[in-house]
């Protein structure tokens, strides 16, 4: 006979919220929590975490499996869901609709993270109003050997200029390597005009710390910490306040006060310690409602930036191709110079000739839905190739987190530029070489 399931029904503000399997294993390395440990510690920092999401669509990232399995992505509401539970239509580039959770209280967050929602990922939007932001969101990811204090060197450098336009930034450790500060603002822009203010932000950023910071969107560009401006566009969601990570010591995305910056390590705020925070210090993003500001002063900066030969900047892969935008292709694919602008019904844009970019030799040596098995792939390739091994940098080697419709996969590549050319290996089978995407990208190409 088929194991019977247990469950474990809550009462929480007069309503009831039934958790399944409570006792199953949902973290079990650096720390044992179990799913009903993880639904109790969201409820024990409600009040800051509803005060993240309320009022908002949530896109479900749900872990069914627990923190060490790969997660699937859910824009739709569930069917079977408690009829007090809201819901709103939300639009998204490619045109289609989804009905997405609206949690505004404690027991709609013990509800999805009974689903195996262990990050909460609200959009940016409130319901009543789907099409104009309220929060600048500013993404602070330090790629491969950056150091946590320069992290917080480009987070301070990102306050200032914030202040210079007249914004208020309010920190928060991603719960990862990286920092999220975000600012709240009037809700008059489109989504497409938070993006130019956020790609302004960052270029300023990238001038001012040239060494540090980077808005360069391919990887393979990068250095120091990425100013991520896309996460400004429409579709797009980041962990809110609180949120558990699925990392081994359950750490947490923890909002900060500015002056905690300078001290404080993203391995001090997990599970296990922020109830306690929250209780003692309070919620740092407790009046972050009362600071809303304009966006006017960053996008006059990217007027400038234009008027200076600074255009748009690559958009996320799903979105169609932007007035604007240049060639959307990576640098190590680009064969030639591409010509930039086209000319309108309304307005002639004048043609300019992009700088040709030079061909970065790249190559994959992983694919995995589990990361583990592909930064193992990783070694295997380093190992066979000790020679080249030696001659690479940190930044060389790019662990790419990609997305499929609803799943997640790792893709590994290793930039071969300081590697002499008479021992750069030839692209080989990548080892593992499982990408989930795979078999649907090959039909749709058939189809087209």
């Amino acid at each position: 006979m088929p194991k019977k399931e247990t469950a474990e029904v809550l009462s929480i503000d007069g309503r009831e919220v039934r958790i399944s399997n409570p006792d199953k294993p949902y973290f079990s390395r650096d720390v044992k929590l179990s799913k009903l440990d993880v639904v109790n510690y969201y409820l024990s920092v409600a009040s800051g975490a509803v005060a993240g999401i309320r009022d908002r669509p949530s896109m479900l990232k749900r872990f069914v499996n627990g923190a060490e399995k790969e997660p699937f992505y859910q824009k739709r509401a569930p069917e079977n869901r408690p009829e007090w539970l809201r819901t709103v239509t939300l639009s998204f580039p490619s045109g289609r609709t989804a009905e997405e959770v609206v949690v505004d209280d404690a027991a709609g967050l013990a509800w999805i993270v009974n689903l195996g929602c262990i990050e909460l990922h609200p959009h940016a939007v409130r319901t009543t109003d789907l099409d104009h932001p309220d929060e600048l969101r500013i993404d602070l990811d330090p790629g491969p050997g950056v150091e946590w204090d320069d992290v917080r060197r480009v987070a301070i450098e990102t306050r200032n200029l914030l202040e210079e336009m007249g914004l208020r930034g309010w920190p928060k450790t991603s719960g990862s390597r990286g920092m999220h500060i975000n600012a709240r603002i009037h809700q008059k822009w489109s989504f497409t005009e938070v993006r130019r203010a956020a790609l302004a932000l960052s270029r300023e950023i990238e001038r001012r710390v040239p060494t540090l910071a980077t808005s360069k969107w391919w990887k393979e560009e990068r250095h120091g910490v990425f100013l991520d401006y896309n996460q400004n566009a429409k579709d797009r969601t980041t962990c809110s306040a609180y949120s558990i990570r699925p990392l081994p010591d359950a750490r947490v995305s923890a909002p900060l006060r500015w002056e905690e910056i300078p001290d404080c390590e993203p391995g001090d705020f997990t599970v296990l310690t922020m109830p306690a925070r929250l209780e003692e210090i309070g919620d740092p993003n407790a009046h972050m409602n009362d600071a809303a500001g304009s966006l006017d002063q960053l996008l006059e900066l990217a007027d400038r930036d234009e008027a200076a030969g600074l255009g748009d900047a690559p958009w996320p892969p799903h979105f169609q191709k932007m007035e604007g935008e240049p060639t959307r292709v990576a640098p190590s694919r680009a064969k030639s110079a591409k010509t930039v602008g086209k000319t309108t019904k309304k307005a002639a844009v004048k043609k300019t000739t992009a700088k040709p970019r030079s061909k970065m030799p790249l190559i994959v040596v992983a694919n995995s839905p589990h990361k583990d098995k592909a930064l193992a792939g990783l070694e295997r390739w380093k190992a066979k190739h000790t020679d080249v091994a030696a001659h690479l940098a940190v930044d060389d080697v790019l662990v790419d987190s990609m997305r499929g419709r609803s799943s997640t996969w790792t893709r590994i590549r290793v930039n071969l530029r300081n590697v002499p050319e008479k021992i750069r290996p030839a692209q080989e089978t990548p080892d593992p070489d499982d990408d989930p995407t795979r078999a649907w990208r090959e039909a749709r190409g058939k189809k087209a």
